[in-house]
């Protein structure tokens, strides 16, 4: 691995979110079906100050780490991921992904960004293992977080109310070994 690849792909590039990229998060943040997609908290819309600041609360953790995914012909982002919840002692991570407009959907650009997420996670963090969590309902996501290796480890049954239905949230975990192997195996 050279430095170069370490956050550039052959279709996007993580790069640090900034105060210009604000204005087409909060964008994304004003829709529903991305809300609930990608979080358990009520679906309202954030606005660019309330971003803003998670966005800096992020930058001075030691915890974390969020970029943003631009594709490689473009400055404009579209979409996240980041690493949180580190807990460097025992080498573990929570990772989530967000891609904000519909039309960039189902295009590799998450898988992308999630591989390389994981080398960052995996070979400059040194991190052994990296979960996340995942609705029900979110099948794209689940396809993608399977196909990228990690492995369904618990349910948290009904753990969320939407639109009258209860739905459950699953647990997926990938180890540095499981990714190791998936390497290799391409």
């Amino acid at each position: 691995m050279t430095p170069s690849t370490l956050l550039r792909g052959s279709r996007v590039r993580l790069t640090a979110l900034t105060q210009d990229d604000l204005p087409t998060v909060a964008e994304w943040h004003q829709n529903a079906e991305f809300l609930q997609l990608f979080d358990a908290l009520p679906a309202y819309p954030k606005t660019e100050t309330s971003l803003a600041q998670r966005f800096d609360d992020t930058d001075k953790a030691t915890d974390a780490f969020l970029f943003a995914i631009h594709p490689l012909d473009s400055d404009t982002p579209i979409g996240y991921v980041e690493l949180d919840g580190i807990l460097w002692t025992h080498r573990v991570s929570g990772v989530s992904i967000a891609i904000g407009e519909a039309k960039h959907w189902g295009k590799g650009y998450g898988y992308e960004a999630m591989q390389l997420m994981l080398q960052f996670a995996f070979e400059e963090l040194n991190l052994h293992r990296v979960q996340l969590t995942v609705f029900s309902y979110n099948q794209r996501a689940i396809a993608l977080y399977e196909k990228l290796g990690f492995q369904r480890e618990g349910v948290y049954r009904e753990h969320l109310q939407r639109d009258r239905k209860r739905y459950d949230m699953y647990l997926y975990g990938l180890l540095r070994s499981e990714w190791e192997k998936g390497l290799k195996s391409q």
